[in-house]
């Protein structure tokens, strides 16, 4: 790893300063930044670490919709979401080890959108507000490829704002050694219809499977996808799985999914 400096603000205008500098970079829970760092991987001159930002962090419901603090960890999303959205508090209960959910942050996985995590599923499944420290940006709009999303350079997710839906659930086959999601899907009922998104499985990252939304929208119940099927080939593909097998799992996990929910 190389050498670098590192800054702790306390509040969200004083990273945003920090963050104008050249070399600097954005830390939240560091579960990819500093494994990659000690890759020598990337080479930030400056850390800016987000996690002594009071203002963001916490979870609240209020109005039909959670709050959750860009700065949160996984564990206390699963524990304080558990009672307003206990599907987004069930996945966040299964992110990683102890460790990963107690050092990770929401905002950090989404920022980074890796694309078997868990987190870009839920946010795009409910269409839920992904909150910077300039703007507010649709779910829909947010989610951009690999690795991509819309924020700008040293932009910060603030928070996200969460629809609770009617019902919901997240099922997801676990890669053995990372623990990421091979393949998962997240199922969101509203009143206005359903949102399936599924991540572990694109080409492009994290994606909506809107022929399911639409027999599901319907007939919410596992018959409902019977007969659809997966085209494999936007699907990703590599030692674990080929995108037929994913195609497949896709399939089988939607109806997991709503049958938990």
């Amino acid at each position: 790893m190389y050498d670098f400096e590192f800054v702790k603000p306390a509040s969200i205008a004083d990273a945003v300063k920090a963050l104008k500098e050249d070399g600097a970079q954005a830390l939240s829970g560091g579960q990819t930044l500093i494994a990659t760092m000690k890759q020598r991987l990337a080479a930030p001159g400056t850390l800016v670490s987000l996690t002594g930002i009071a203002e963001m962090k916490g979870v609240s419901a209020a109005g039909g919709q959670l709050t959750v603090g860009g700065a949160t960890p996984h564990a206390v999303v699963a524990a304080e979401a558990k009672a307003a959205y206990p599907g987004l508090a069930a996945l966040a209960g299964g992110i990683g080890d102890p460790m990963v959910r107690n050092r990770g942050t929401i905002g950090g996985s989404i920022a980074n959108n890796d694309p078997a995590a868990c987190y870009p599923s839920a946010v795009l499944a409910s269409g839920a507000t992904v909150v910077t420290d300039r703007r507010k940006i649709a779910a829909d709009d947010y989610f951009q490829g690999l690795f991509t999303t819309a924020l700008e350079e040293g932009e910060i997710v603030t928070q996200v704002i969460f629809p609770i839906p009617e019902k919901a659930a997240y099922v997801k086959f676990n890669q053995p050694a990372s623990r990421f999601a091979l393949t998962g899907v997240f199922v969101a009922k509203f009143a206005s219809g359903v949102r399936v998104a599924v991540t572990g499985a694109g080409a492009d990252g994290v994606f909506r499977w809107t022929e399911a939304e639409e027999a599901l929208s319907k007939d919410f119940s596992p018959a409902a996808v019977d007969g659809l099927s997966v085209d494999p080939s936007g699907l990703m593909g590599d030692l674990h799985g080929t995108p037929e097998y994913r195609a497949n799992l896709i399939k089988v996990l939607t109806k997991r999914a709503v049958a938990a929910a």
